[in-house]
């Protein structure tokens, strides 16, 4: 045999080898990843890491194992922790989610992971972002606009609760219009445009998913904060205390409706307010 044709049997020797043990790194990483979703079930976080990390070493290309890698590590983030560990443990679960955003810029998953991220540590401006960016590919997306409709009501409540407490008052929930001019006009102004996109994005939040009951005590409690903004016009304050009724009503209602439902089960048997099977 010459030497280029010894050459280029060497060569598909060679890329026979590589396909092979290629392949042979697919199956274990596959493996990796089913006992990783076995341990992630069974709540079992850390190992559940180990096997997801092995996966993404063995195939990098592996669909979902660095999603299911970032999600294991999100579930060890202690809620409103500041530790440098617990920073570190949700830096890395950002930065493996924001890795699969760039091969998949519109992945609504991986930009609500990151928002529920940011949620749990406090950085609220953070988490409204990425759920802002949530509804820009879909519109439509209930649990984003609830959440942002959340963080806003979160803002103007904390708000509230540090000027009437500087002032050492305590918050009525019905508009506080005992409260002094000096402590509730300049609330009022801080307030508003928080009140109004959390009216506006609970409302779509309920439009997108007409059942939605957290969303209607949400807005229950932003009425409320909108009576503060009101403060000194007191039909308008009125408006808004009998709308948060409503929507309190609206939500006992709702929730009622949605645990018989929940109860009754796929293709169970329930009866309507007359009194009939159904």
């Amino acid at each position: 045999m010459n030497g280029p044709a010894r050459f280029l049997g060497y060569a598909v020797t060679l890329a026979g080898m590589v396909l092979t043990m290629s392949g042979c790194n697919q199956l274990a990483a596959r493996d990796q990843l089913n006992k990783g979703v076995d341990a992630y079930k069974n709540a079992h976080y850390e190992e559940a890491i180990g096997h997801f990390q092995k996966a993404t070493e063995l195939d990098p290309n592996l669909p979902m194992a660095k999603t299911y890698l970032a999600t294991a590590l999100s579930q060890n983030i202690v809620p409103g922790l500041t530790t440098p560990e617990n920073m570190k443990t949700a830096n890395q679960a950002i930065d493996i989610f924001q890795e699969v955003l760039s091969k998949d810029p519109s992945d609504v998953n991986s930009m609500k992971q990151i928002a529920g991220i940011y949620f749990n540590l406090k950085q609220l401006d953070n988490a409204e972002e990425w759920q802002k960016k949530v509804l820009a590919v879909d519109p439509k997306d209930p649990e984003a606009a609830y959440t942002v409709g959340v963080i806003d009501w979160t803002k103007a409540h904390e708000n509230k609760l540090k000027a009437l407490q500087d002032a050492g008052l305590n918050d009525d929930g019905k508009g506080n219009s005992k409260a002094p001019k000096k402590v509730m006009e300049p609330l009022s102004k801080e307030n508003g445009p928080l009140v109004d996109e959390g009216l506006k994005y609970l409302q779509m939040a309920v439009d997108n998913r007409p059942n939605y009951d957290d969303a209607m005590q949400y807005l229950n409690l932003i009425y409320r904060n909108k009576a503060d903004v009101d403060y000194g016009n007191n039909a308008a304050v009125n408006q808004d205390l009998a709308m948060a009724q409503d929507w309190t009503n609206k939500a006992m209602g709702t929730r009622k409706a949605n645990e018989e439902k929940k109860n009754a089960g796929p293709g169970g048997i329930t009866m309507d307010a007359n009194g009939n099977l159904k």
